[in-house]
């Protein structure tokens, strides 16, 4: 169902590619527009119990292509660097094709999210939670296929 990666001699072991999905501070989330075009969205998120979540405003795109056709991509790099005189550039990546579904926000996700990104007393942690709980949107990848690669 899924390419192989042409360049597997740059494919990360499994367990380096869910290492840099857990690590990483910012994904891209690619869906399907309602005029065929694709959207592309940087955003924070959490990867949690084997898949990824990301917190939204109730209404906008994302969310409106993702009831539309919950068939998204997810991508991640990091460690990027550019050597110029070798035409050539080091980094890390990944690759998640998988099925988002918007789900209610729960306490547990969104204190995973923020605890991701800041420490935070647990006082302080809860009330922010209720304050925002009401306004915010989660929505969950269910990963269906993951890759990761290497450039040296």
């Amino acid at each position: 169902m899924f390419k192989k990666m042409r360049r597997f001699d740059k494919q990360m072991s499994e367990k380096a590619t869910l290492e840099l999905l857990k690590n990483s501070e910012i994904g891209t989330l690619s869906t399907i527009g309602d005029n065929g075009y694709p959207y592309n969205t940087p955003l924070n998120y959490v990867f949690y119990q084997g898949k990824i979540y990301f917190h939204c405003a109730k209404i906008g795109s994302k969310l409106d292509n993702i009831r539309a056709y919950s068939k998204v991509c997810f991508s991640v790099f990091d460690e990027v660097k550019v050597i110029g005189e070798e035409l050539n550039t080091r980094y890390k990546s990944l690759v998640v094709f998988g099925k988002a579904k918007i789900i209610e926000p729960t306490q547990k996700i969104l204190r995973e999210l923020i605890l991701k990104y800041v420490q935070m007393d647990e006082d302080v942690i809860k009330q922010r939670i209720a304050k925002e709980i009401d306004i915010t949107q989660i929505v969950e990848i269910e990963i269906e296929h993951i890759t990761g690669k290497i450039g040296k």
